[in-house]
């Protein structure tokens, strides 16, 4: 959504141009006609009609991930997302994806702290057959002890390759596991090696009989299509499965994180070839849409630091004092737990990473000491505003938007909400929230200390890893 482009036009663009970009942005008519629908047994229906090419997105969301596990079985929310390509009676085996493919279609899942999701691409003509077939696995999955076997073994597999043997993730993960003192956001998604080991059939089985119900589901489906009819078919495909009594995401216990009372530090040991630097700071989502106003202004600062070529980070510790190879910030404001604010860097040679986090504490300091110019502040407004607004591009990033909201106890409707609050941050607000979150006491710092690189002989995977 940065593209070389964009960044041009908007280092270039006037000022009172940007104003008026902006106010277009907000009432583009791509918000205006989701469509949404409810069936008997809870299921929720969003539809976006979108004619521009004859291609449908269809994505069933879960509301529930990671965070909803407990200790002992860490990642079975995944696990169990790779058991949904195992088949039922009706499709068994492989032929989910394998219709997929020969309708020339795309597919796969994805699961996060919060959510697990499954998603077809394809021709609009071919929607009935995917819903037939997402519909088939929502309530009639056959889960065997030698299907489970062998897919545990990929996910262990996929562990090693992309978190144990990749210094930086290895890391991050080390991280959000002192940075949380409680919160299950402490514990990685895809889980801790010794769970998965001791992770059992029937583990996989109970998490998907009490979570996978079209209650706890939500149905967004984006593309050329026709609403009405996209409801009759949820009808006819989702309307016979039963309900199931479990808990809303609002009405679920609350998690609520401990206040911090200290700088947290961490050390991690992996072959690397350079040091690598995370700060992270503990900061709030949002939580109601209307009232809140911290997480729209910690998102415009994440866009003051980062995100185009002249942002802040980029500019002073990378461009001029060189004491960085490459710096990022971070920040998420949607999600059902608590949030945190990253800022990464890689220090230049010769530089250490003790000065390093200097260098980022003193950009931080500038922020709440000299604030931002309204320039700056009208200028980033438009690129994190405009980098929501691409998302309409195209069919599969509206629908991941659509669903997002909704599987994390917002709304869809909340959109231009979200937009129009975004315009209103002010500069005095982006240094309250700097000043205010910004500390030492609310501060996780992980460093990697980069050891020798070896050889390796690539890794044999007992599967296909689906991401």
């Amino acid at each position: 959504m940065k593209s070389d482009y964009r960044i041009t036009f908007f280092n270039t663009f006037s000022i009172s141009g940007l104003l008026l970009l902006i106010n277009l942005l907000i009432s583009s008519s791509a918000f205006a006609n989701p469509h949404e629908y409810l069936l008997d047994n809870g299921l929720k229906l969003i539809v976006k009609q979108d004619h521009r090419s004859p291609v449908v997105v269809t994505q069933i969301w879960y509301k529930a991930g990671s965070v909803d596990e407990i200790n002992g079985v860490t990642g079975v929310a995944h696990v169990l997302e790779h058991m949904m390509f195992k088949g039922t009676e009706k499709i068994p085996d492989a032929e989910f994806s394998k219709k997929i493919a020969a309708a020339g279609g795309r597919e796969n899942a994805f699961t996060s702290y919060d959510y697990t999701a499954y998603y077809q691409q394809l021709h609009k003509k071919h929607l009935p057959m995917a819903m037939e077939l997402e519909a088939d696995r929502m309530r009639n999955l056959v889960i065997t002890k030698e299907e489970f076997e062998k897919e545990i073994r990929v996910v262990m597999e996929e562990r090693r390759l992309r978190t144990d043997d990749q210094a930086r993730s290895l890391l991050y993960e080390k991280m959000m596991a002192v940075a949380f003192q409680s919160h299950p956001y402490k514990n990685p998604i895809i889980g801790w090696m010794n769970d998965l080991e001791n992770m059992e059939v029937e583990d996989a089985q109970e998490w998907y009989d009490r979570w996978y119900a079209p209650n706890n589901a939500t149905l967004v489906v984006v593309g050329d299509v026709d609403a009405e009819d996209v409801f009759r078919l949820a009808q006819k495909n989702y309307g016979s499965i039963q309900s199931k009594p479990l808990l809303a995401i609002n009405a679920r216990k609350p998690q609520i994180e401990p206040p911090q009372l200290g700088t947290k530090r961490i050390s991690i040991k992996a072959p690397a070839e350079l040091p690598y630097l995370i700060m992270g700071f503990h900061a709030p989502a949002i939580r109601s849409v209307n009232e809140d106003w911290e997480p729209y202004a910690l998102e415009i600062l994440e866009g003051i630091l980062d995100g185009h070529a002249s942002a802040r980070l980029n500019k002073s510790l990378v461009r001029e004092s060189q004491i960085a190879n490459s710096t990022s910030a971070g920040y998420g404001a949607v999600a059902r737990g608590p949030s945190i604010f990253f800022i990464s860097a890689v220090p230049s040679v010769g530089r250490t990473v003790v000065e390093l986090e200097q260098a980022l504490r003193s950009e931080i300091e500038k922020i709440i000491k000299e604030g931002v110019t309204e320039e700056e502040l009208t200028r980033v407004k438009a690129q994190v505003i405009a980098g929501h607004v691409y998302q309409q591009d195209s069919t599969f990033s509206q629908a991941m938007q659509l669903g997002r909201l909704e599987s994390t106890g917002l709304s869809y409707r909340d959109i231009d909400t979200i937009l129009e609050k975004l315009k209103a941050v002010t500069a005095e607000q982006i240094r309250d929230v700097t000043k205010k979150y910004f500390i030492d006491d609310g501060l996780t710092v992980a460093v990697l200390d980069p050891q020798p690189l070896e050889q390796k002989a690539p890794s044999k995977v007992p599967g296909s890893l689906r991401h």
